[in-house]
């Protein structure tokens, strides 16, 4: 007969890690976090390099950017979650006649695992040049170039903030340079999403500009996502 189980033991249990001598306080408590996190679990279980990997999901399940055939530049794709799903998404991998395959290029400042389907490369996206190599690597131009790169906390939220929206207004800019008409542009931002000015030039140049927290982003996180679609390749004149 079989030994009957309580509804507690059922149930998943909250994992507690003990602090260890060595270990600081704020340690533990990342690694607690991660223990108990469903997306870390997800992640694991589903071949993704890391969590992040949702909140494109989560974007692009709202937006449906990532269609088959798509030709996408993912910046700063270290560790490569955003790569994986790109790849899956715009059927780089496809060797099927008659079904559109993408492309998916990734590109940052450190040497990347490879990723089946994705082309990485190391390359400053900042330096002189970049959109022309950028291109000649897609084949053309980009239907979507997409972002989830942070600057390293310095610990003070104002300069933090600044940073980030940096990252930000340079990705845009070569975003404006590699998109085709129609593109999309998605990038990390902080809470309350992109800054006035940034916000004002994007929806000059996009149809549609939104600022969204997917579920994947914990909450307990001050990032949000600038969604951009529509790209209108010739400039405002009002611009």
């Amino acid at each position: 007969m079989a030994r009957k189980t309580s509804g507690r033991a059922e149930r998943d249990l909250k994992v507690r890690v003990a602090t260890a001598r060595r270990r600081k306080l704020s340690s533990t408590r990342w690694l607690e976090r991660q223990l108990n996190d469903p997306y870390v679990r997800r992640a694991k279980g589903e071949g993704y390099r890391g969590r992040a990997a949702y909140k494109l999901i989560e974007i692009d399940d709202k937006h449906r950017f990532l269609k088959p055939g798509a030709r996408v530049l993912d910046l700063g794709s270290a560790p490569g979650g955003w790569c994986q799903v790109a790849v899956r998404r715009v059927n780089a991998l496809s060797t099927k006649q008659g079904k559109a395959a993408g492309r998916v290029i990734g590109i940052d400042l450190k040497a990347v695992e490879p990723i089946p389907g994705a082309e990485i490369h190391v390359l400053d996206f900042l330096s002189e040049g970049a959109d022309d190599r950028v291109r000649d690597w897609l084949g053309g131009k980009a239907d979507v170039v997409m972002s989830d790169m942070a600057a390293n906390s310095s610990g003070h939220r104002q300069t933090d903030h600044v940073r980030i929206m940096a990252l930000c207004e340079a990705a845009a800019d070569l975003a404006f340079d590699v998109l085709d008409e129609g593109g999309t542009f998605v990038a990390k931002v902080l809470a309350g999403g992109a800054d006035s000015s940034l916000q004002a030039v994007l929806k000059r140049r996009f149809r549609k500009v939104v600022n969204m927290k997917p579920p994947a982003s914990r909450a307990d996180s001050r990032e949000n996502f600038v969604v951009a679609t529509g790209f209108r390749a010739k400039r405002d004149t009002r611009e």
